[in-house]
């Protein structure tokens, strides 16, 4: 018999003087304000690693009598109260957005189901995350309006470990929320905030808690509350990216749906809606519920605001990356949906079909046709997401698919050493932190002395060396290794030798085994006594993904070889705590995913900000940021067919830049037994990638780029009880409905050859039926031309209504200007404009000429 059980909420208890403690351990800023961590460390250095950095549940912990001895103690409580005053400066401080031509009310919400903020908020698994984290704390930082939406994990994420054979294995630890730096929202009587959600057998309820990060709150929804009688109601939010397809719908339509809600109820208004990856794209059907619901308006007027208001971010370069359902679950979750609004199912299908042939239901594509704005993370990444999702638009060239790009970045405070930290406020001034588009500030990193620069680089490597052998330690002794082994683990790796790091989720095509594919002559290059090298490797494999076990299983078996014992360590339970260590402490970072499957990477820019080399493939972000002065390219954009081929051949790159160039570049030494030309490598790295590569920058892009125009075509639209919305959606109708009696009668140009300077006219007589000429934009479609006799990457020029034909019928007139000589070609087409229309390629409607 089950008995009923009555909670209760215990808090610590801290005397007086240090009550402000509770204040600065519930804003996560202190996870990116090494002072404020400085502080607890000094509270109780032990309790704060055991912790595993948590401050809330260090204060629950800590002896009373510690407590009231720190309380008495002068120069804790004058830290204390730098801190504490540090935080309030922070809060109140007049920020990058004040400076702006702001918009009334501009609200951003930021939707991602993942966040990697601090490792002791265990609620993210890799890259996507950590950038949701690193986005809203630059938000922070920028003081730009915007809020975070996410789910609170039960169970999060897994830990790792590897049993005997070198197998990963997997646990799932419980959260604790009450003993975390994050509060449950609560109403005016002191009750718990609430939402609930509809599903197929009955309302689902999910309590909101707040992360405070800096300025910018993050709202987190939790379903594993007694409300909630159904195992399978309270599961919703227990594990990230868990069970089966029908979990990861349920768990969608909450974070989608719930987390829209949730900001309605705390009162939240948004004005930009960004989706970061399509896992939250139900949010779409809600909010197209509501403006028919309570603004009385129609279906079609209804997505138009939607449209107008949503950005989009795609983060996957390969189909396997993209949530798809069936047909028959999207019917399961939204037929009551479709009845409500009096739609059919096929309409709300429609808006996720990948293309008209389809037979399922793609959150992507859902996101890209309902969004006034999506990009790519890297250059590179937009041109593969046009690609990848060119069947959207049949008709559009694929450089003009509607998909741009905003390269990533990261937030430099959180990443960068202890040590650094000062570092560059002593030498670049604390412009580096708070003026995002200042470029030329960090040119000052040539004044940083060569031996401070390399001394503070040197402790920062012995740190990680200290840390790799505890943590083989630890592992060691876990598995019952003998005493031999255990104690062997204090001589694993040399502090002073050179450090290639390797840290990043484990997939196949990142090939975290390139650099072992000629292991004999690998063990020459680490085992040269003279200028020795090693290796440390982090990582975790997806729970299904055997492949990337195999190659991490083998990995360690290599490691227990001689030489390779003493150099290559892998170190267990990949955490932002293990990636810092790892990307503060290593000389060269080493990257070597399979091209064109990695749509950005951001390890390499973390490793940049600390001063460490990059050594990596063209793919993401060090496509477009490599030269020859800050770093090491593995290849030349070449694409293979025979994968065994490539990575024979790009491991025999790897290990001939290692024999040639980077070895003895870092050991070259002068009288002062300085590394002269590395450390010259290590500040053009830090000139060139940390003003472009930081996250700063990017949510001042997407400020500029996306929101500020979004917020701003929504605001038109919505003005006058949304006439302008209503009447985009009957402009729209009517060019959908009548698009098809567009026809380009006739064109005509100038007699060939045209001379370099000159301009190639260009006459079009076009059939527009009921259109009129300001409906329509008549373009030239200009450009090189191929071998194939295809333009490359072509231009559209407008072309001028210049006299009526009759029946329906215009001249147009245009000039392509002549700038170089060799090939070129033109076409003409048509396509719809409107001055509410930011994108004529989103509606998919062209004409060209034939």
């Amino acid at each position: 018999m089950k008995h009923a059980i009555h909670t209760f909420t215990v808090t610590p208890k801290l005397p007086q003087r240090l009550s402000c403690l509770r204040d600065i351990a519930y804003n996560l800023y202190w996870s990116w304000n090494n002072d404020i961590v400085e502080l607890f460390r000094r509270l109780d250095a032990d309790l704060w690693d055991e912790t595993g950095h948590n401050p809330a549940l260090m204060l629950g912990l800590i002896g009373q009598e510690r407590l009231e001895e720190v309380a008495r103690h002068d120069a804790f409580l004058a830290h204390m109260d730098r801190v504490r005053e540090s935080l309030e400066s922070y809060m109140k401080a007049a920020s990058w957005y004040d400076k702006q031509s702001r918009q009334n009310n501009l609200c951003i919400a930021y939707f991602s189901a993942e966040y990697g903020i601090t490792e002791c908020l265990p609620f993210y698994s890799g890259g996507l995350g950590v950038l949701a984290g690193d986005h809203l704390k630059s938000a922070s930082d920028l003081g730009l309006p915007l809020v975070g939406v996410g789910l609170l994990y039960q169970e999060g994420y897994f830990n790792q470990y590897l049993d005997s054979d070198g197998w990963q294995q997997e646990s799932y630890p419980e959260n604790d929320f009450y003993n975390m730096p994050i509060q449950p929202e609560r109403d005016n009587a002191g009750n718990p905030l609430k939402i609930e959600v509809e599903y197929p057998e009955g309302p689902v309820f999910s309590q909101i808690w707040r992360a405070q990060m800096g300025r910018v709150p993050l709202y987190l929804l939790d379903t594993n509350i007694p409300d909630n009688k159904n195992p399978e109601d309270r599961d919703i939010t227990d594990r990230l990216y868990g069970g089966d397809q029908e979990y990861r719908i349920r768990q969608e339509i909450m974070l989608g749906i719930g987390g829209l809600r949730a900001l309605d109820v705390l009162g939240i208004q948004p004005t930009v809606y960004h989706m970061n990856e399509g896992h939250s794209a139900f949010l779409i059907f809600e909010r197209i519920r509501r403006l028919m619901l309570e603004r009385n308006l129609n279906f079609e007027d209804a997505f138009e605001m939607t449209l107008a208001s949503n950005v989009f971010t795609t983060h996957t370069s390969v189909p396997a990356g993209i949530d798809i359902f069936a047909d028959k679950m999207l019917d399961k979750y939204f037929s009551n949906y479709c009845t409500e609004l009096g739609i059919s199912k096929d309409v709300l299908l429609s808006l996720g079909k990948r293309s008209p042939e389809s037979h399922d239901f793609c959150m992507a594509s859902l996101a890209l046709r309902s969004s006034e704005f999506s990009n790519g993370v890297s250059t590179i990444h937009g041109e593969i997401s046009r690609n990848l999702w060119k069947a959207m638009w049949p008709e559009v060239p694929q450089h003009e698919i509607p998909i741009a790009s905003n390269t990533n970045g990261v937030h430099i405070s959180s990443w960068i050493s202890k040590d650094m930290g000062p570092l560059f406020n002593r030498y670049l001034g604390p412009k580096w932190a708070e003026d995002p588009l200042d470029k030329e500030v960090w040119d000052r990193i040539d004044e940083i002395p060569d031996v401070e620069l390399w001394r503070n680089h040197q402790r920062r490597r012995e740190r990680l060396v200290a840390y790799a052998r505890q943590s083989l330690r630890t592992r060691l002794e876990r598995r019952g290794a003998s005493r031999s082994e255990i104690e062997g683990s204090k001589e694993v790796l040399n502090p002073s030798a050179l450090t290639i790091g390797f840290a990043r989720r484990f997939a196949a095509y990142k090939r975290a085994d390139l650099i072992l594919k000629n292991s004999d002559r690998l063990a020459r290059i680490l085992s040269n006594t003279e200028r020795p090298v090693q290796i440390i490797f982090a990582g975790k494999a997806h729970p299904q993904d055997e492949e990337a076990k195999d190659i991490l299983r083998k990995l360690i078996h290599l490691l227990r070889q001689e030489p390779f014992r003493s150099r290559i360590v892998f170190i267990e339970n990949y955490s932002m705590s293990v990636a810092r260590y790892i990307v503060q402490g290593s000389d060269l970072w080493l990257n070597t995913p399979r091209r064109l499957n990695e749509a950005c990477g951001t390890s390499g820019m973390k490793a940049a900000a600390n001063g460490v080399i990059n050594m990596s493939i063209l793919d993401g972000w060090w496509d477009e940021a490599h030269g020859t002065d800050i770093g090491w390219a593995i290849g030349h954009r070449e694409m293979y067919e025979d994968f065994d081929y490539q990575d024979k051949v790009e491991s025999n790159m790897i290990y001939e830049m290692l024999e040639k160039e980077i070895v003895p570049t870092f050991y070259e030494r002068g009288s002062d037994n300085l590394p002269r030309r590395w450390i010259a490598l290590m500040k053009a790295s830090m000139r060139s990638i940390c003003p472009v590569f930081y996250a700063n920058r990017m949510v001042c892009e997407y400020y500029q780029r996306f929101y500020q125009p979004c917020a701003q075509l929504a605001n038109n639209l919505s003005a006058g009880n949304f006439a302008r919305a209503k009447r985009l959606a009957l402009w729209k109708s009517h060019m959908r409905e009548k698009w098809q009696q567009v026809i380009i009668n006739t064109v005509e140009s100038d007699s060939d050859p045209v001379e370099v300077g000159s301009k190639l006219r260009v006459r079009a007589e076009v059939y527009l039926g009921s259109f009129e000429p300001k409906d329509v934009s008549v373009q030239i479609y200009s450009g090189r031309v191929d071998s194939k006799g295809e333009i490359v990457s072509g231009q559209g020029i407008e072309m001028e209504n210049v006299e009526p034909k009759g029946g329906g019928a215009y001249l147009f007139q245009g000039a392509v200007p002549c700038r170089s000589s060799g090939q070129h070609g033109y076409s003409v087409r048509v396509l719809p404009k409107h001055e509410d229309l930011n994108n004529p390629f989103i509606m998919n409607l062209i004409t060209w000429v034939f």
